[in-house]
């Protein structure tokens, strides 16, 4: 998994904005040490994501300092440049190794799950259970269709990520513009179903993360109802008049 260090240390060297002072906290009631504090914030909030949660604030303090000062620099470019490549090493030892990890635990999770009864799985691999059923006669959605759902998503070790139920809303999604996992779902169901949905990470988002909520080869579990079909709905109503 690669990382922008070059970037990082750009914005690395803002975060001494804050006021950073040993003996002190600096005040926080200016406009511009409000908007400092949240420069920070976010920026700190950024790379703990990147997984640079463990630099040296001190040495990094300093260097700010030494650039804003006109001072010149204490390390050699060579040595920064080597430093930043044995960062780079460990960054990515470490993201690997985590990749692993979530791999072998997703594919734990998928065969214990599959060897439950009621839990089918089908060719691509994904696992669905029927929580309710529909209409057996209710309309299946198609590819192209723009589909009214209730939803909510959870890792494997339970903690939610998104929900439709909690923010008490469905969503309109058009079939074929969603993850892979609930294009095939979403066609197997009728309308009226609820299923519980189990995706391998395939067939979700893979490596790739939409959201720092959710790590890179996640298995995704979704509760999944389905409410209605855009179109169909108003068919169906139009011919009970």
């Amino acid at each position: 998994m690669k990382r922008n260090l070059l970037a990082a240390t750009v914005a690395i060297g803002i975060v001494t904005l804050m006021g950073c002072n040993k003996e002190k906290e600096p005040e926080l009631t200016t406009s511009i040490q409000q908007a400092s504090y949240g420069i920070g914030l976010n920026l700190g909030q950024s790379l703990a994501q990147d997984g640079l949660n463990e630099l040296d604030i001190d040495a990094l303090t300093l260097g700010m300092k030494d650039a804003l000062g006109g001072t010149d620099a204490r390390v050699d470019e060579k040595d920064i440049i080597a430093a930043f490549g044995d960062l780079q090493a460990s960054l990515e030892a470490r993201a690997n190794e985590a990749d692993e990890e979530a791999q072998q635990a997703g594919a734990d999770f998928l065969a214990e799950n599959g060897a439950r009864d009621g839990v089918i799985t089908t060719e691509s691999g994904l696992q669905y259970e029927v929580l309710e059923s529909g209409d057996a006669e209710g309309a299946q959605p198609g590819a192209s269709d723009v589909v009214t759902v209730h939803y909510e998503g959870r890792l494997i070790d339970g903690t939610v990520f998104d929900s439709s139920l909690s923010r008490g809303e469905p969503i309109d999604l058009p079939v074929a513009q969603v993850i892979p996992g609930w294009v095939e779902a979403l066609q197997l169901m009728r309308v009226g179903d609820k299923w519980k949905v189990t995706i391998p990470s395939e067939l979700a988002y893979g490596p790739a993360s939409p959201s720092p909520l959710i790590p890179p080869n996640s298995v995704l579990v979704f509760d999944m109802e389905l409410l209605g079909i855009q179109g169909q709905d108003e068919g169906q109503e139009q011919d009970q008049e």
